[in-house]
């Protein structure tokens, strides 16, 4: 498929699913408006947004965390009327919700993210729902993205492999070779091997970007070591040039702007 044709229909897609979702929030803030849809198949996280956004929760908080080519975060209440200077972020831990992580929506530029405790203490990964993110990222070349696969499972098959294959079982295999017991060697290497796939098939953190991941990664960027590890509930369907804005503000060194930047939340019904 050409690439043209390619980049068209996933457009396509995005639209229509952008048509499908039933609730838009509309995130004013005084370096402009983002306008983000929604997922209705996150219902726990579009539920308890849309439920503090009607409360005013976010009015008059900050985007207090901004790391430039990576994310804007903000919305928690310990940043409204926070002087200059002040650490800020604490969240609400009595706001948290299951996660709602969906390999289907995809941390590119644009969308709209819960933040979460560590794992150490989190090992659910539980959101806090009471602020939110906004990923930037960068765009990645098809060539980065592979690398980045290889260096996070080649680890995970190397591991698989020296449980699966250890020395007394290379020591059968070549005994069996060099009495010529062609039979058994054979099948004990195709047991060895579809031991080994079928482990790494089912190991945790392996990385293997979708077409869909490397088509958003290469056009319009985002931040792929955040997959699967945040739950994305919406994504921008206008004012992308504020994300870069906002991102681009001199930061103090807890990463929070020197220029307050205020936010005010409204959810529309589709």
């Amino acid at each position: 498929m050409p690439v043209k044709f390619s980049y068209l229909l996933l457009l396509l897609l995005l639209a229509a699913e952008v048509k499908a979702q039933t609730y838009h929030a509309v995130v004013s803030t005084n370096m402009g408006e983002m306008e983000f849809m929604l997922y209705d198949d996150t219902p726990l996280h579009r539920d308890g947004f849309i439920e503090l956004s009607r409360k005013e929760h976010f009015n008059g908080t900050l985007f207090y965390r901004v790391i430039k080519d990576y994310i804007i975060q903000g919305g928690s209440k310990d940043s409204r009327n926070a002087p200059p200077g002040k650490f800020i972020g604490y969240g609400d831990p009595t706001k948290t919700v299951n996660d709602e992580i969906l390999q289907h929506h995809i941390c590119k530029k644009g969308a709209l993210c819960a933040p979460r405790q560590p794992d150490d203490v989190n090992i659910f990964k539980q959101s806090d729902i009471s602020q939110f993110f906004v990923i930037q990222g960068v765009k990645y070349r098809a060539g980065q993205l592979d690398t980045m696969e290889m260096a996070i499972n080649r680890p995970i098959k190397r591991k698989i492999y020296s449980e699966v294959y250890p020395p007394e079982k290379k020591e059968l295999l070549s005994k069996l070779k060099a009495e010529e017991r062609w039979d058994e060697a054979r099948e004990l290497a195709d047991e060895i091997k579809t031991e080994i796939d079928v482990r790494y098939a089912l190991a945790d953190g392996v990385l293997e970007f979708t077409p869909e991941q490397r088509e958003a990664y290469t056009t319009i960027g985002g931040a792929p070591q955040l997959e699967n590890e945040y739950t994305v509930f919406g994504e921008i369907v206008s004012g992308m040039e504020v994300i870069d804005k906002i991102a681009s503000l001199k930061t103090d060194e807890n990463n929070r702007p020197y220029t307050d930047v205020k936010i005010n939340v409204k959810i529309n019904r589709k």
